[in-house]
């Protein structure tokens, strides 16, 4: 289970309705025994080359930032989330052969740029998807 603030569940949302192209950024927080818990999200810039609308890429220095930041603050960088725009929020291929296994990637799709829905994905070691259910539970912080 994956724990989101309402605050922080509607920040995401804003920045995928902010933009046709995929936006995304980072998932910082705790990492329990039965579920994980996020405390801050942090947009980031897509700085694909290509197609943006559907694609995304991280800069290394703003992952590394990321991973700074969940390390001060006793956290831990727990995955990324990205928007889907005009498309299902399932991953793609590309997601699949970019992600991590044990990040919770969470994909926010619009439609015409308004919300249509928000589902969370984990890799498992052996490269395949498995759903992994949102709880959204009270307001956690936010940075950008």
């Amino acid at each position: 289970m994956l724990y989101v603030g309402t605050e922080l569940l509607n920040q995401m949302v804003s920045h995928a309705e902010s933009t046709s192209e995929e936006c995304c950024g980072f998932l910082i927080g705790d990492d329990a025994t039965s579920h994980r818990t996020i405390h801050y999200v942090i947009g980031t810039d897509n700085i694909a080359t290509g197609d943006r609308y559907r694609r995304f890429e991280v800069a290394p220095l703003a992952y590394l930032a990321a991973e700074d930041f969940a390390e001060k603050n006793s956290l831990q960088l727990l995955g990324v989330y990205h928007s889907h725009p005009d498309h299902p929020a399932v991953p793609s291929e590309l997601d699949r052969q970019s992600a991590q296994p044990g990040f919770s990637n969470m994909i926010i799709s619009t439609t015409n740029k308004k919300f249509a829905a928000v589902r969370s994905w984990r890799l498992n070691q052996d490269r395949h998807f498995y759903e992994e259910t949102i709880i959204e539970k009270g307001n956690h912080q936010s940075t950008k």
